[in-house]
């Protein structure tokens, strides 16, 4: 009998290990539920408990499971009991490895997040920045001199000076700002000293010293930088050096006008009228030509990609523990396709609610392609991004198990964001990496649709579909692979001897026997 036993338990277990060909073991608590809903189980299906690549772990992820020698009759003391001391341990081992493993992860991540910001203050000089002098008179070299003497402490443009014949007109200035190949230029006026002289010595009211100078920048080509940095110093620069100018200006015209010892009154009442043509005698106008015009906006283009990414983790984790439920009785080719196509139609509602989201708090969807197409056009873009970075998370969740899943949702974010906070002149060389990213490539192309800026939406959703794809990839090889694994692990305990069960068997037979001798 023993021996007939042993052979069924031996058959039972090849059985075992045919049917997980067809699908992996899953979670207790996920069988118990399956077999709670049916009438009648499966035969043939053997549930073993083996490491399923889509298995949530109803354990610590950092302790080994508890076994029946680990459980004691229940006491009642401190902390510090002795009567503890074997779960204290335990409870001291499972805190210190969570702590060392956050440590490790801290110093993995964070430093690229800290290193995006750290240097952007010293990098200024390669933001590209020209200084044009279309004048070529008393105004546009005396601005231009000061200029290029001009030193202050802290950050600093690195200033260009170019020929206003070899650039072209304002116009061909205009779209190198927007084709994105300079971050601001500084455009002394054609004619800006004749006009200036003919207004001081006409007493011209209407002369407006703001004609002098314009300034083209981008704000919406980076908020962070241009607010921080362009501005700011190009402001700074002009400041001091048009100052510095109507100051040497002032003292010449003053000079002249007291040249024989005698006020030229006409002189004076012609200053009189228009004083502003010596002081400031000339100034600049900014010109934003790309607004950035929803503060809101930034919660699309950079924090809002974080949650984008949160929610892809969380419908990761619960399609992890309804997979659990069905996939012991699925064949691996129908399993796969379960795991490829759900996250795909879970995106599609994810998606629209975010996109609507933006909708509700009015962000400038239509400015480059109208409300209707770019509101549609934006969901397209964030449904992908979304897939990208979900099914990233879905390809590791099948080797790392959820229990570890979190550990590469932080690495995913940190990396994904730290490339996008500011622009690649202000990071070191190390971030031009973000250009393969899902989010660095979102943010982008959210920007495009939303202020207009210089397109690169093909090669943004080229990058996109390329990670959704290498996602899929890796999870069909990775999938293949676990199942695998686990079948030859199955094979491996059903070819095992018998002589273990035979004993487990006989002891309670002779413990029996021994009673009854006796």
């Amino acid at each position: 009998m023993a021996a007939d036993s042993s052979r069924e338990h031996a058959a039972d277990h090849i059985q075992a290990a045919h049917s997980i060909g067809r699908g992996s073991s899953a979670d207790r608590h996920a069988e118990d539920t399956a077999q709670a809903d049916s009438c009648q189980p499966s035969r043939g299906i053997v549930q073993l408990d083996f490491q399923d690549e889509n298995k949530p772990s109803r354990k610590s992820s950092f302790v080994a499971e508890v076994t029946q020698q680990d459980m004691v009759a229940p006491v009642h003391g401190g902390f510090f009991s002795p009567a503890l001391a074997p779960m204290r341990r335990r409870y001291l081992i499972i805190l210190s490895r969570a702590t060392l493993l956050i440590m490790a992860l801290m110093w993995i991540c964070l430093p690229i997040y800290w290193g995006a910001l750290a240097n952007s203050a010293k990098l200024t000089g390669n933001l590209e920045s020209w200084f044009i002098d279309r004048d070529g008179g008393r105004v546009g070299r005396g601005l231009a001199q000061a200029a290029q003497k001009y030193t202050a402490p802290g950050p600093q443009l690195t200033w260009q000076f170019m020929d206003g014949s070899q650039v072209g007109t304002d116009d061909d200035i205009i779209n190198l700002v927007l084709q994105e190949q300079i971050w601001i230029a500084i455009v002394v006026q054609p004619n800006a000293s004749t006009t200036l002289s003919t207004a001081r010595t006409n007493g011209d009211k209407t002369y407006d010293p703001q004609s002098a100078i314009k300034v083209y920048y981008s704000q919406a080509r980076n908020e962070i930088a241009t607010g921080n940095y362009i501005v700011p110093l190009t402001t700074q620069m002009l400041q001091a050096t048009t100052s510095a100018y109507a100051t040497s200006t002032a003292q010449r015209v003053f000079a002249q006008i007291d040249s024989n010892g005698q006020p030229n009154s006409t002189a004076l009442q012609m200053i009189a009228n228009a004083p502003q043509t010596i002081s400031p005698a000339v100034s600049w106008t900014m010109v934003n030509l790309r607004p950035y015009t929803a503060p809101a906006a930034q919660a699309a283009t950079l924090v809002g990609n974080i949650f984008l990414c949160i929610f892809s983790f969380m419908i990761t984790m619960a399609n992890s523990t309804a997979r659990a439920i069905v996939s012991p009785h699925m064949a691996f080719m129908p399993y796969l396709a379960l795991r490829l196509a759900v996250p795909f139609i879970a995106y599609l509602p994810l998606s629209m609610s975010y996109a609507l989201v933006n909708l509700a708090f009015k962000l400038p969807l239509g400015t480059k392609f109208g409300l209707g197409a770019g509101f549609m056009i934006s969901w397209v873009y964030i449904y992908l991004g979304m897939a990208a970075l979900g099914l990233s998370i879905e390809a590791m969740i099948t080797i790392l198990t959820p229990r570890f899943a979190p550990f590469f949702l932080f690495l995913l974010i940190l990396y994904n964001v730290a490339p996008v906070v500011l622009p690649d002149e202000l990071q070191s060389p190390i971030y031009v990496y973000g250009s393969g990213f899902p989010i660095w490539n979102l943010s982008q192309a959210l920007r495009t649709i939303m202020f207009n800026t210089n397109s690169h939406l093909g090669r943004n959703i080229a990058v996109i579909i390329a990670w959704i794809l290498m996602s899929c990839g890796t999870i069909s090889v990775l999938t293949w692979y676990m199942r695998r694994r686990e079948r030859r692990r199955l094979y491996a305990y059903a070819s095992e001897p018998a002589k273990g069960h035979d004993e487990k068997l006989q002891k309670p037979t002779k413990g029996k026997e021994k009673t009854a001798e006796s």
